[in-house]
């Protein structure tokens, strides 16, 4: 009876899942809104005249508050003096602010209204910022994509602070516990995001044939609604946790500037942040100029208009399949009977083959991008138990860098080699896509349940916040980068499927190979100071 009376939510493995399926499904949808305009960068120049610079100008807006006006770090305040749940549900309010704004920007009412006149004629030069050559608008830029970046600033405010939100929602839940695999599964879920993204963007875009952008950001907007429902409904969840276990919402210990002192001065903390800021960089920005590479490297031949595979219903079809292969091989990683474990795992397999058919028949860059997520899905669980019960942090970081160099290489140098040759061309850049997903689930799994091991518990807010801090310059100054690259390796190009992107890939790739060095300094560091980063996270 004292044993019952004393269980509490978090002891129910039912209760702590669900909770990380609320957090983990506000994230989804915070996924997709982040790259909502990535698949349909050609439409945006067709219809709103953005080019490279104004299109990568507005993506690196998403956390510029958070880099130059130190958001980030007030919201890691805000966690540890506010809690986790406070801090949610503010998140998501702001995300959906955000959202709205920029729905507005890309929408027709925009156009020609006295706001888009305004924009023109202004912040053409932002004093100081512009000296220092960090600003995010300039002299040209598109209204539309002035006012975008707007919306994109206040959304990413809600979104950083919503990711270490998470992060410290699931230390709080499964501490001692799954907790690699809690996060793996959260990332592996969340990243769902960004393949529901590149099949429906462009599906809503040229749905009924007529084209309008303004419908993809509406459909992100409704998901940002969604994303505060889950909040809200977890507010209550841990809340009842709480009043179970008698403690306050841990925002007892005030905050104090000595404390972030005491991080910044581990070197341990400084080589997980740098690795962070140059993994993610390689990635997030990638994401967005992704669909647009494809388009530029493979022969796609759109099917005839009345055939089945130009239907709109094939991509409702395609995505119901993409959701066969991640749940079927999710749940395959926690079967203990073999024939259901490999019945499972057989059945993704299959319905991946199946996806990856109907993409190659469908001649679309977005839905063959759309497979990144997808052996992420199934092999972030297998590695969060692996680093649960045997450690090896550190060593998967290594292994991911390895990955990450090759997949940006090949899409450089060999992915062109194919062009023309319409089948060997999309096979390639579905096995590449495949493992560079692949290897960015080894972060999440490896990377993030260590911060813990690093720092006091009082500051983990703190922590996780000075971390996003620095990873959020690398995805403000990267996507500004790769567009500004473009322009200038491709001078006169206006056909957005024209581009040549060796250069920018080629500059990912050497953030790859840092990340590789870095990896390897950190198993120095942590083999000499004891850190624990290669132990399993539970203890028996």
């Amino acid at each position: 009876m004292t044993q019952a009376i004393q269980k509490t939510l978090r002891d129910s493995a039912g209760m702590r899942w669900t909770a990380l399926l609320l957090l983990a499904l506000a994230m989804f949808c915070s996924y997709i809104f982040m790259d909502i305009l990535s698949p349909i960068k050609d439409l945006m120049q067709e219809t709103r005249g953005w080019d490279s610079t104004a299109f990568g100008t507005m993506q690196g807006s998403e956390v510029f508050l958070n880099v130059f006006v130190f958001f980030l770090i007030f919201a890691g305040i805000i966690l540890d003096k506010m809690g986790v749940r406070f801090t949610a549900v503010l998140s998501a309010a702001v995300m959906l602010i955000g959202a709205c704004v920029k729905w507005y920007a890309v929408s027709e009412s925009f156009m020609g209204s006295g706001l888009e006149t305004w924009f023109t004629n202004n912040l053409n030069y932002i004093p100081v910022f512009d000296e220092l050559g960090v600003s995010p608008f300039y002299e040209g830029m598109p209204a539309s994509a002035k006012f975008a970046a707007c919306g994109f600033m206040i959304f990413g405010c809600g979104c950083e602070m919503a990711g270490i939100t998470v992060s410290r929602g699931i230390v709080k839940w499964f501490k001692g516990r799954e907790m690699a695999l809690a996060m793996g599964s959260e990332m592996a879920l969340a990243r769902l995001g960004v393949a529901t993204c590149m099949i429906f963007s462009p599906f809503f875009a040229r749905l009924g044939g007529e084209i309008s952008v303004t419908r993809s950001v509406a459909f992100g907007v409704v998901l940002m609604c969604i994303a505060l429902i889950m909040t809200i409904v977890y507010f209550f969840m841990d809340q009842k946790l709480d009043s179970q276990t008698g403690e306050a919402e841990e925002k007892d210990d005030p905050f104090k500037v000595s404390d972030i002192g005491k991080i910044l001065s581990d070197s341990g903390f400084w080589i997980v942040a740098l690795l962070c800021v140059l993994y993610y960089s390689a990635i997030f920005p990638f994401q967005k100029y992704a669909v647009n590479m494809l388009q530029c490297n493979l022969t796609l031949t759109p099917p005839d208009a009345d055939s089945f595979w130009a239907q709109p219903d094939v991509t409702i079809v395609q995505y119901i399949i993409m959701l066969i292969v991640a749940a079927a091989g999710f749940a395959s990683n926690f079967q203990k009977k073999a024939n259901l474990k490999y019945g499972l795992l057989g059945l993704s397999i299959v319905a991946l083959v199946t996806y990856c058919y109907m993409g190659y028949m469908r001649q679309s860059a977005e839905s063959i991008f759309a497979v990144f997520p997808l052996l992420a899905v199934l092999i972030t669980p297998i590695l969060g138990s692996y680093l649960d019960h045997h450690g090896k942090a550190a060593s998967m970081l290594v292994l991911g860098s390895l990955l990450l160099i090759g997949c940006h290489l090949t899409f450089a140098f060999i992915l062109p080699m194919f062009k023309g040759n319409a089948i060997g061309g999309i096979v390639i850049a579905y096995a590449t896509i495949l493992v560079l997903g692949a290897s960015f689930s080894l972060v999440p799994a490896s990377l993030w349940p260590s911060v813990p091991k690093l720092v006091d518990a009082k500051v983990i807010g703190s922590a996780y916040a000075l971390i996003f801090w620095i990873q959020n310059i690398g995805l403000w100054l990267f996507p500004l980068l790769i567009g500004k690259v473009l322009d200038k390796t491709n001078p006169g190009v206006t056909d957005p499927t024209q581009f040549d992107y060796t250069a920018p890939l080629v500059m990912l790739a050497c953030l790859g190979v840092a990340a590789l060095i870095l990896g390897f300094v950190l198993k120095v560091v942590d083999r000499k100071k004891g850190i624990g980063l290669e132990l399993p996270n539970i203890q028996e």
